[in-house]
């Protein structure tokens, strides 16, 4: 179980979270690949005040970012990168998705501020973040800290995972991602 608020309301209500198992393998709080497997289904709160649900966007590609904190400068870099290239992700039919753990509000405020064309999925739950596999121990401060390693996903249009980079390192990572999604097709 979790508590989670709806994206419409300040309602808080509980969602039983089933394992989500693929191929035998459960997801959930786990690192097991999903490589060259179909993604399970999800939905998370987004910006722009509909819900995010991956199953909407099959018969399209989808890229899915997940970074550590809104405004802060590598996660700022990141998102500027995405969306100077977003045109060149529509060409291709793809569509692009960042993923944090923070509020709607502030992925709102860091949207804005950005000029970003695509949505932005609060994950303070962590459903998705675990289904991916992306919390990890860090070092701030001289100190352990739980955060999200900066990760993205490559789906093609059919639900699979083709695609996976962890650990990304910001600088020309964008384009790294745009030139995979534009083999897919």
């Amino acid at each position: 179980m979790k508590h989670t608020t709806s994206p419409f309301t300040s309602s808080v209500f509980l969602v039983a979270l089933p394992p989500i198992i693929v191929n035998n393998v459960t997801m959930i709080d786990s690192n097991a690949a999903m490589l060259d497997h179909p993604v399970p289904d999800f939905e998370l709160p987004a910006t722009g005040g509909k819900p995010f649900r991956l199953s909407a966007l099959r018969g399209k590609p989808v890229v899915l970012y997940f970074y550590p904190k809104d405004s802060t400068p590598g996660c700022t870099t990141e998102a500027q990168q995405f969306r100077d290239l977003y045109p060149e992700f529509l060409a291709g039919g793809c569509e692009i998705f960042g993923i944090s753990r923070d509020s709607l509000k502030s992925h709102e405020n860091f949207k804005a501020k950005q000029e970003l064309p695509f949505e932005l999925l609060s994950d303070g739950g962590e459903a998705a973040c675990s289904l991916f596999g992306v919390i990890k121990m860090k070092q701030m401060y001289g100190k352990q800290v739980r955060g999200i390693e900066r990760s993205t996903f490559a789906i093609d249009a059919a639900g699979v995972l083709r695609k996976e980079w962890r650990g990304v390192k910001v600088a020309g990572h964008a384009q790294e991602v745009l030139d995979f999604i534009k083999t897919l097709n």
